[in-house]
């Protein structure tokens, strides 16, 4: 999507003849100098870093299991154990996969520093400020897990309790914090130790685990580290033995960018024609040679780290083009264009005259609610002005 926004941006401003100014921030990236490119930017204004770069060092411990289980209870004991490691005092921030196992862990936490005979090991409030705290929390597994000073994190909390355990936490109150991965990108509450318990989550669409996204793993891990406390943060990854050599690797390299605009093209095209971006087909092959999905068609990309030029990589391939010549390429977007035109007019989004295109409703529909092109062709064609509600319901279902 943000990249669609851009490409847009840069076609207006080239229409018009307006400039517009571009500020960039991301990860560590091995074909910066490509998006640089493609959004304009000269080398002077490129600052790429290593990973390695960061306000406070971060010390990155992997460890695989043989035997991963997907549900991780058997990563509950490594992660006591890393705790006891590395961060026996410090706070402690565990990302899980799911609002169960932020419970499960927690508890299987508690019955660990039990068994060590330090049931409370993990809380530093006096008990009378402790049951003041526990008097506001509703919930009733965090008002279990808060008497042992290990808190909970998930959307399933109303917005009072997750304040509460936040200022707990952020105040040294609780030493342990167990989150999903959403906290990642949301509160900023940093820690000494963070512990990535399992690189997996649970997808219900397709009905299995499938791995986080390596920009997601990074997140976690860049909350290991509080610059005003800490002269360098600890992160603990567990995985599947399997998987490990892969994190390693991009764990520690840059990695490229790649386009998926091709995957999501009928959808973003189609609102292109209702924005009146794209008035004909000549048009809207104008329109793809902004994109990025464009740059790694033609363009190798330069990997440069650290400000060392390694080498150049183009990966036409991956996007199903073979041959990069001219006349090749030109028959590719046109050939794009034309097949995106007629799905799109099939499904009744679209009227394709001789020489112009034109929105019909469903696309404007499509494109005002941000709808598959395909979900509003399947409700044009399977609901009438007679179709009862019962019906709608059922399709919305």
């Amino acid at each position: 999507m943000l990249k669609v926004i851009v490409s847009r941006m840069r076609y207006i401003s080239s229409q018009t003849e307006r400039a517009v100014r571009f500020i960039g921030l991301s990860t560590a990236l091995a074909n910066a100098g490509d998006l640089a490119d493609w959004l304009g930017v000269e080398d002077v204004g490129l600052f790429n870093f290593k990973p390695s770069v960061r306000p406070v060092p971060l010390e990155v411990h992997i460890q695989a299991r043989k035997f991963y289980c997907p549900r991780m209870n058997s990563m509950n004991k490594p992660a006591y154990a890393a705790i006891c490691t590395h961060s026996p005092t410090k706070p402690v921030l565990i990302f899980v996969s799911s609002r169960r196992q932020t419970r499960l862990t927690a508890l299987d936490l508690i019955q660990f520093a039990a068994s060590d005979e330090c049931p409370r090991a993990f809380l530093n409030m006096p008990e009378e400020a402790l049951q003041m705290v526990l008097s506001q929390i509703t919930d009733n597994n965090l008002r279990h897990t808060l008497q042992f000073g290990i808190g909970l994190h998930h959307a399933g909390l109303n917005d009072k309790d997750r304040s509460l355990v936040e200022e707990l936490f952020g105040n040294n109150k609780i030493q342990v914090l167990v989150s999903t991965s959403t906290l990642a990108w949301g509160v900023n509450l940093p820690a000494h130790l963070v512990i990535i318990k399992g690189t997996e989550y649970y997808d219900g669409k397709t009905k299995r685990y499938i791995d986080f996204p390596i920009t997601d793993i990074l997140q976690m891990m860049g909350r290991a580290g509080r610059p005003q406390f800490d002269q360098h943060g600890k992160a603990v990854i567990l995985v599947h033995e399997p998987k490990k050599s892969f994190y390693k690797k991009f764990l520690y390299e840059p990695f490229p960018v790649e386009s998926n605009l091709r995957e999501h093209l009928h959808d973003h095209m189609n609102a292109e024609i209702v924005s009146g971006t794209i008035g004909h087909k000549e048009d809207a092959v104008h329109y793809l040679t902004w994109t990025y999905f464009f740059r790694r068609l033609i363009i190798p990309f330069r990997i440069i780290i650290a400000g060392i030029f390694i080498c150049q990589v183009i990966n036409p391939s991956y996007y199903g083009l073979e041959d990069t010549e001219a006349a090749t390429l030109n028959l590719y977007l046109s050939r794009l264009v034309q097949s995106i035109f007629e799905d799109l007019e099939d499904s009744g989004c679209i009227k394709v005259n001789e020489n112009s295109v034109e929105p019909m409703m469903l696309g404007s529909i499509a494109s005002h609610y941000y709808l598959s092109y395909m979900t509003v062709s399947m409700f044009g064609s399977n609901i009438g002005p007679s179709t009862s509600l019962e019906v709608c319901m059922k399709f919305l279902l």
